[in-house]
Formats: structure tokens, sequence, C-alpha cells
């Protein structure tokens, strides 16, 4: 049955809403192209994982910082790693079935700090 409109939806997101989500976790150039995509259509879905795409992308680069420090920072970037892989696996899950979920424990800071984008 048609109905009129090209796109399938998945709650209430279009595809292409949920193609720039996904890409926005695709490597810090997926979050550079999710961000130029969506910056004329400036669809809320899409903007919320920008956001925490970016959030992961901060903690992954202060994690590297982290990790030139001997020992103890080389530890603390390893489980950190692990735990920010978590993040990024739950939020690309999200992303794909079109929820509007933040990832675990820091989702809700990155929406914070990244509200004006």
């Amino acid at each position: 049955m048609e109905t009129g409109n090209t796109h399938a939806k998945t709650e209430n997101h279009e595809t292409d809403d949920i193609t720039i989500a996904v890409v926005a976790y695709l490597t810090l150039i997926g979050l550079v192209v999710a961000f130029v995509m969506n910056k004329d259509k400036k669809d809320p879905f899409a903007a919320y994982h920008i956001k925490q795409s970016l959030g992961l992308t901060v903690c992954g680069l202060a994690l590297f910082v982290v990790g030139m420090i001997p020992i103890l920072g080389w530890l603390v970037s390893f489980f950190g790693s692990l735990f920010l892989l978590y993040l990024w696996i739950m939020g690309l899950v999200n992303a794909i079935n079109g929820k509007v979920k933040s990832v675990p424990v820091l989702g809700n800071k990155f929406e914070e700090w990244f509200r004006n984008i």
C-alpha cells in the first residue's frame, strides 16, 4: 500500500534522519559529514545523535591524552576505551533502531555540554 511518502519511517523518524544519525557514529569523518548533512535540515533526531557521538569523540580524545601518562594512565585509558566502546555500541544501536535514548552514564552530560549545537 502506497502512502505517497517515498521515505520509510521507523518510530516517526524518516530513513534519511536515521541514516544521518548512524553516520554520526562512524568515525570522526562520519561525524563531520553528519553535522554537514543536518546543517540545513535541522532534524532533532539526527542532532540528538550527533551530540551523543560528539560527546563520545571528546571522551575518546581525553582518554588518548590520559593514555600518555605511564602506567596509571595506560590502565585508565585501556579500561576507559573498553567502556567507551560499550557506549558507542549502545549509541549506534539506538540510532539504528530510531530511538532517542542517551548513551548510559554520560549521555545526559553530552546533552548539557552540546545543547547549542
